[in-house]
């Protein structure tokens, strides 16, 4: 099977693209894939500097353009100058990634407090509202791409602990679909893509070994999702001639786990 990695998509060459919570899992894999199509890569990062070092470095070393820009997307001040600083050394931006989020802890939602309600919405709602609202201006130059990163747990409402995250990336399934609607009118095409189980750093946090292994058992393809796995999809909603009549879509990366 070929990789998405091995794939040439002529019309990203050249593009400008801003990942949020790109240093690890599924955004440090996008990184790697927009670069080796050519385009020019803002990789956001917050806390995780060294993983983000290592991943310019391996960007650069394949003759890859990319840069580093940290930033909590929590903060619209934030969000401005990481969109700013994109835009200063790339001079444009076409297309920007909402990847940034987590579960931040598994907590029965009538058992959590206001302050860990407030801090989810912030990082996977808020966060999308705020980066793209910066961006897009840029986007609109020459008419760009918005792709949100939801989640499986948008339609099936979480696993235990996990249901306020779930709610925040039904919220962003839902604003995915609406604001396609809005920046269409701009040129902006605005879609999303829902991960199932994938192997990432968020997962190593969250969940146990035994939790994995039944998650696992509930997927037809028989194994958990990896980071590759996911790119193609992004891609594809990255590329005009691939999917310029395509917005406000969903593409769901589970390996039959759901099947919508």
């Amino acid at each position: 099977m070929t990789s998405a990695l091995n794939l040439t998509i002529p019309d990203l060459a050249g593009k400008s693209v801003l990942i949020t919570g790109a240093s690890t899992g599924i955004g440090a894999a996008l990184a790697r894939a927009f670069a080796a199509q050519r385009a020019r890569v803002a990789i956001n990062y917050h806390s995780s500097r060294g993983a983000a070092e290592a991943l310019l470095a391996e960007v650069e070393t394949g003759g890859g353009e990319a840069m580093l820009v940290k930033g909590d997307v929590t903060k619209p001040g934030d969000c401005l100058e990481i969109v700013a600083k994109t835009a200063e050394r790339f001079g444009a931006i076409d297309g920007l990634i909402n990847n940034a989020g987590l579960m931040l802890g598994r907590v029965p939602t009538l058992e959590a407090s206001d302050e860990h309600i407030s801090d989810v919405l912030d990082l996977n709602v808020r966060s999308v509202i705020s980066v793209t609202r910066a961006a897009r201006p840029w986007l609109a130059r020459e008419g760009g791409f918005v792709i949100n990163t939801t989640s499986i747990a948008a339609r099936n409402g979480g696993g235990g602990g996990a249901v306020l995250y779930a709610a925040a990336k039904g919220f962003v399934t839902t604003l995915t679909r609406g604001q396609a609607k809005e920046l269409i009118g701009e040129k902006i095409r605005v879609n999303g893509v829902a991960p199932g189980v994938i192997a990432t750093p968020f997962h190593e946090r969250y969940s146990d070994e035994a939790a994995m292994e039944a998650m696992r058992k509930t997927v037809p393809m028989g194994r958990v999702g990896t980071p590759s796995d996911c790119v193609g999809a992004y891609l594809f909603l990255a590329s005009e001639r691939l999917s310029g009549y395509i917005i406000g879509q969903i593409i769901e990366v589970n390996g039959g786990q759901l099947m919508p």
